[in-house]
């Protein structure tokens, strides 16, 4: 094993325990899914209901198959994705910080950099893409993971967000 390895593998488990935990949470926390739901409404994401349980199992997907190693390149994308719905919605307008009021980008965008590396970097040896000899890395594969990413969050975006008129959100 390489030190490329190891570091695929830290960033994995990092990423991929964060994404799983997060998804977990918007579905089966405290609020469950309707709770996510009414958030997501307060913030102007339409169906809401749609797009809570599509963020739940996708962020869920996402953070199993890092922790697998398993297709590392669109898993990073959809987190990209997911990291930039939230960046644009919520974090944007609050500044770096993720301590400042309403919680800054700090956050959103490390994760969606981090996720982006790891594209870059592979999955490594101690993955399942290694063991089913599927070998996407390179800087190719992690700008286009990243660029799929945020072509998918514009898409939504302009499809499905109606941001409030200013005050009326709640974050």
């Amino acid at each position: 094993m390489t030190s490329a390895d190891l570091a695929a593998l830290i960033l994995r488990i990092a990423l991929g325990v964060v994404l799983l935990r997060h998804g977990r949470n918007r579905g089966w926390g405290s609020g469950g899914l309707a709770g996510t739901a009414s958030w997501f409404e307060s913030i102007g994401l339409r169906p809401a209901k749609v797009h809570a349980a599509m963020s739940a199992y996708m962020e869920v997907a996402c953070g199993i198959a890092l922790l697998l190693g398993l297709f590392v390149p669109f898993a990073a994308a959809a987190g990209v994705a997911t990291m930039t719905v939230a960046f644009v919605t919520v974090h944007r307008k609050n500044g770096f910080f993720i301590f400042n009021p309403g919680e800054g980008y700090e956050y959103v965008g490390t994760v969606a950099f981090a996720l982006t590396a790891l594209a870059m970097l592979g999955a490594g040896t101690i993955s399942l893409d290694h063991v089913l000899d599927i070998e996407l890395h390179g800087t190719a594969v992690g700008l286009i993971a990243a660029g799929t990413g945020l072509l998918g969050a514009s898409l939504l975006l302009l499809t499905s967000w109606r941001p409030p008129a200013a005050g009326d959100a709640t974050d």
